[in-house]
């Protein structure tokens, strides 16, 4: 892929996204070896599946690598108040909002991680994370890239994301139609990364 960032980061969400539609390998080929996650994130694509079970294979089989343990006292700090600060995590439920707070402490706060783009379709999340100038992308995004990449055509696209609702996931983007992916090839808007 052209312009490659550094790393991304796709959350829980989009993870279930594509394994409530068996389509994790897709998303494999469209992260291209750049996708990592936090230990929150991978923690919670264990819970999910048991749900979903093709995320089964994605926990075991170290396509988005180790999960990144946040060791560093200033971060962990950061973490937790992202958590609860900013997106309402309760104190007595410690996991809760934890991947979201742990990945964006991660690119905010490592200098390794400065340059990566963050995947979701937590709307509040990828708000909250483009008005930071994180560059943020939705599955919406992926399926675009797949096509751009030519791994699937404009009408599967259009398909997987019509799959995807119809197995009761909650797309922040969905698309009209075909044509559409023809159309968003070269758009980009502001905190969008051109993939």
């Amino acid at each position: 892929m052209t312009g490659r960032t550094q790393w991304w980061f796709p959350d829980n969400t989009v993870l279930c996204n594509f394994a409530a539609v068996d389509r994790l390998a897709l998303l494999e080929k469209v992260l291209d070896g750049r996708g990592r996650w936090s230990e929150a994130v991978a923690r919670e694509a264990r819970l999910s599946a048991r749900h979903l079970p093709p995320l089964t294979g994605l926990v075991d089989g170290g396509a988005l690598g180790e999960p990144i343990e946040i060791t560093d006292a200033g971060v962990r700090t950061e973490v937790e108040r992202l958590r609860r600060a900013v997106f309402g995590g309760d104190r007595r439920r410690p996991t809760q909002h934890l991947g979201e707070a742990e990945t964006l402490a991660l690119m905010t706060r490592q200098p390794e991680f400065r340059r990566s783009v963050w995947i979701s379709d937590d709307r509040d999340a990828a708000r909250y994370a483009r008005r930071r100038g994180i560059t943020t992308l939705e599955t919406y995004d992926l399926a675009a890239a797949a096509v751009r990449e030519r791994l699937i055509t404009p009408s599967d696209a259009h398909d997987l994301l019509r799959r995807m609702t119809d197995a009761g996931r909650r797309l922040h983007r969905i698309s009209s139609g075909p044509d559409e992916f023809g159309a968003a090839r070269g758009a980009t808007g502001p905190g969008k990364a051109q993939i």
